[in-house]
């Protein structure tokens, strides 16, 4: 074939399909537990992590957990995320992690939990991530440790649900009074899910400097019932980031557990989409594959009709 006559038909072949939910029939090794120790404020950081097959350097998932939650989950984006080839690393935060309410009598779980949501757990959350990532630095390069030579940290991506998604927010770009620069250069893309503005000041002022991709993941129901969080301060965050790489779903009917593995104890009797988590999944996975792996399929998915293809109607969707 001449090489005019090949370029026509290599121009007119369509590009190949990508699809987020494709992942291998082997299943991933076990989870590894382990506790990274901060010296310098003597605390302990338990972690998880979940290494994908093979021997090479994968891409690194933080993931940080709502108030009252562990390292245990969510599991079905750690599941997916490390199925697609991901290193994902659960962080547990001391303080405000499920020691707060487990034991305790019923009626004493919901004060112990508004205790927590404090500005000093908020501070502490902040500088767990940084020394999380310094210590798997360490141990990538660690001969005989169990994560050596397996991440590749210069393709770093962080997420978190509700109080992780604000820890989230704050080490990738938020900024805050008084020249406070939590924001860690290391993380290259975030996906805060239930994310908030703050309290008080103008959302642009917090936002407006963010410079990695974010995708905002919330929902029409997606109230806190600790802290008060409304869905319009959810809201309020995508237009204030600046244009380039930003995304942000709003999912119909969705409540603040849509984004966990089970209800809250508010939300007994309410029924699950399954959908959502179809469509959480779907999207996180085309985003970190074009933000972090830099595939140009799962970038033009992202930008073109493919979320409408895992989107219900009422659905909302947008970018800039």
């Amino acid at each position: 074939m001449k090489p005019f006559l090949l370029a026509v038909v290599l121009l007119t072949l369509p590009a190949r399909a990508y699809n987020p939910f494709a992942i291998p029939a082997n299943k991933p090794p076990e989870p590894i537990d382990l506790t990274v120790k901060d010296s310098a404020r003597a605390r302990d950081i338990p972690i998880r992590v979940m290494l994908p097959h093979g021997k090479e350097p994968a891409p690194v998932l933080l993931f940080s957990h709502g108030l009252g939650g562990s390292r245990n989950g969510p599991a079905y984006l750690g599941e997916h995320w490390v199925a697609r080839g991901y290193a994902v690393v659960y962080i547990q935060h001391p303080g405000s992690d499920v020691d707060v309410w487990k034991g305790k009598p019923l009626g004493e779980r919901a004060p112990a939990l508004r205790q927590a949501a404090s500005a000093h757990n908020f501070s502490l959350r902040v500088k767990d991530v940084p020394a999380v990532i310094d210590q798997l630095e360490v141990w990538n390069k660690e001969t005989e440790h169990p994560l050596c030579g397996r991440l590749d940290l210069s393709r770093l991506g962080m997420s978190g649900h509700s109080f992780g998604a604000v820890t989230t927010q704050a080490v990738s770009g938020q900024s805050f009074p008084g020249n406070v620069a939590p924001t860690d250069a290391r993380i290259k893309a975030a996906i805060p899910l239930s994310p908030s503005s703050p309290r008080a000041g103008d959302p642009a002022r917090a936002f407006g400097a963010v410079k990695i991709p974010w995708l905002l993941m919330t929902g029409t129901q997606d109230t806190s019932p600790i802290g008060d969080i409304d869905v319009k301060s959810r809201l309020a965050v995508f237009p204030a980031l600046p244009a380039g790489g930003k995304y942000e779903l709003v999912l119909d009917a969705a409540r603040h557990s849509a984004f966990g593995d089970s209800l809250l104890p508010g939300d007994l009797g309410a029924k699950r989409n399954p959908n959502h988590h179809k469509a959480i999944l779907a999207l996180s996975t085309a985003f970190w594959d074009a933000y972090l792996r830099g595939v140009p399929e799962a970038k033009q998915w992202l930008d073109g009709d493919g979320p409408r293809t895992v989107l219900e109607k009422a659905d909302t969707w947008q970018t800039k």
